[in-house]
């Protein structure tokens, strides 16, 4: 292809510096969680090649010295491509492989930008195709972000609000369905679906990990496994468990991990389910928490900062306001991460930089969202009590206990009666002569009506 000049002071090489000039689109660059995994896999690599007697010891030694550089914050600006590259990501795989053997030579006393003495394809991609470096690259990065990451903050978020509803039990409010009132429920078994909600999602996203944990190193090419020792796959795979302390595997087929993202596109749909539960408890959050005087008002969150550069005093519910926001990012990830997934052809699925990307960045949102929730707001979510027990009282769904003494219908006409004519429910039922007032007091108590399972 020519000759291409690249900086005198950089690590990469050509191939890098001819993605850089070819692909000047956007300013999405390659995530830095999948760098450290592309860092990891070759490292891994290495290891397993010097044990197979398939690399001098020395120049493995060497590349695992650069990798753990990389995966120490070195050379960060090493690795300058944008995602909108090569869909199989060789051009990333070939930004590593460079700047390793580059920084390998170096360790082993050669000079910058003179002949290597560590080969970026004989060397650092032995045994190699950027099609299983990157699915496995993929992999990694994800299970750790999920793993490392993700799940923590949910953890976190879920026990908070079990705490609130443990706390809130006893508190009785009023109900609400399609918008409109409803019967009571306490306080506490409100916020306990919300922690069954999480508790749903955990399991969906876990059950998604093992999958996710399928390499697909030691396919190369297109699944065969062409240029590998028999026993590289699975050593390879145990490497990187080992050494991250994940449990990775090698992938049972190779022809499945390299030609489809469907792993990722099925752990993105769990992700999905959380960003839909954490919409609805955000917006439940605010509904509630709306007011102070001509709203809902039953909850009270913490005042973080000025809501309105004109309205004094105004407090809004910006952190549920941001949850919501990253939700919304996130479904729509969804939605370029399932058509990508279902794109692949034949042996190769090549979307692979913007499924990562995506799928990495859901990651990162939900998990810093759920962060930032939970520490300024969740934890200080405090109950009206006074704004409850008023609109508890003021309701007139309380009617529905006396559908069992009276019938449904004089019990929906004493509500009717009572609204048109701005009359309380009792005053209505004993205008109407349906029961007497210690059979209204006596059968209407919404304590009473919140069931047996309060917490």
């Amino acid at each position: 292809m020519g000759p291409i000049d690249v900086p005198a002071d950089k690590l990469w090489g050509a191939q890098t510096q001819r993605s850089l000039e070819h692909f000047r689109i956007s300013t999405e660059k390659m995530p830095t969680e999948l760098i450290r995994a592309l860092a990891l896999t070759k490292r891994a690599a290495a290891r397993v090649n010097v044990d197979l007697g398939l690399l001098p010891a020395e120049r493995g030694t060497a590349i695992i010295a650069a990798a753990d550089e990389v995966l120490a914050g070195k050379h960060p600006g090493e690795f300058p491509l944008a995602i909108w590259q090569t869909g199989s990501g060789t051009q990333s795989n070939m930004n590593m492989n460079e700047v390793l053997a580059n920084r390998a030579s170096e360790i082993l006393g050669g000079v910058r930008g003179m002949e290597r003495l560590v080969h970026p394809n004989d060397d650092v991609n032995k045994s190699q195709s950027s099609n299983d470096v990157f699915p496995t690259a993929m992999h990694v990065a994800a299970i750790i972000a999920v793993r490392e990451h993700l799940l923590p903050q949910l953890n976190v978020l879920k026990q908070t609000l079990a705490q609130k509803a443990h706390a809130f039990k006893d508190i009785v409010k009023i109900g609400r369905t399609h918008l409109q009132d409803a019967t009571p429920l306490t306080l506490g078994q409100e916020i306990s679906g919300w922690v069954a909600m999480l508790e749903h999602n955990l399991k969906h996203i876990d059950h998604s990990l093992p999958h996710l944990a399928e390499l697909a190193l030691g396919g190369t090419a297109v699944g065969t496994g062409l240029n590998t020792h028999p026993e590289y796959a699975v050593r390879v795979a145990k490497e990187l468990a080992d050494f991250t302390k994940q449990p990775f595997v090698t992938a049972p087929n190779k022809f499945e991990a390299l030609g489809t993202c469907d792993a990722l596109v099925h752990a993105h749909g769990a992700l999905k389910g959380l960003a839909s539960s954490m919409m609805k408890i955000a917006n439940d959050v605010r509904w509630l928490a709306s007011g102070p005087r001509c709203g809902i008002g039953e909850l009270s969150i913490p005042e973080n900062e000025p809501g309105s550069s004109i309205m004094p005093g105004k407090v809004n519910p910006t952190q549920c306001e941001a949850v919501t926001m990253l939700c919304c990012q996130v479904l729509g990830n969804d939605v370029a991460v399932n058509i990508g997934g279902a794109s692949g052809n034949f042996e190769l699925n090549v979307y692979r930089p913007m499924v990562i990307h995506n799928f990495l960045q859901s990651v990162r949102l939900l998990a810093d969202g759920m962060e930032s929730f939970n520490e300024h707001c969740a934890v200080g979510i405090e109950p009206n009590r006074d704004r409850i027990s008023q609109l508890l009282n003021e309701s007139l769904m309380l009617v529905t206990a006396l559908n069992t003494h009276i019938g449904y219908d004089k019990a929906a006409e004493i509500a009717k009666k009572a609204h048109k004519e701005g009359l309380t429910l009792k005053a209505s039922a004993l205008k109407l002569g349906y029961l007497t007032e210690d059979e209204f007091d006596a059968w209407v108590r919404p304590e009473d009506m919140v069931g047996s399972m309060k917490s």
